[in-house]
């Protein structure tokens, strides 16, 4: 299943550089997030390399979920796709 990256976590004198939201398909609502949490999610490079995250908590009412990731992405990571673990 695929995901985009909207943006980091932030707020509006913070920006956390591990975190991020994630807009999935198909998924609308709080409800229907709520059975992603826990899922593993990776984003691969242009390179290769894969950096693995962890789907945390939805974010709002709209379905957008928050990750985790094990190291901070690199902002070109924004509006890019990663996998999610069925």
């Amino acid at each position: 299943m695929k995901a985009t990256i909207t943006s980091y976590r932030r707020g509006r004198h913070t920006q956390t550089c591990n975190q991020f939201l994630l807009e999935i398909e198909g998924c609308d609502t709080k409800a229907k997030a709520a059975k992603y949490i826990g899922k593993q999610v990776v984003w691969t490079s242009p390179g290769k390399k894969r950096i693995f995250g962890k789907v945390t908590a939805p974010h709002g009412n709209s379905g957008i979920m928050r990750a985790r990731f094990t190291r901070g992405l690199p902002g070109t990571a924004v509006n890019s796709e990663v996998e999610m673990a069925e």
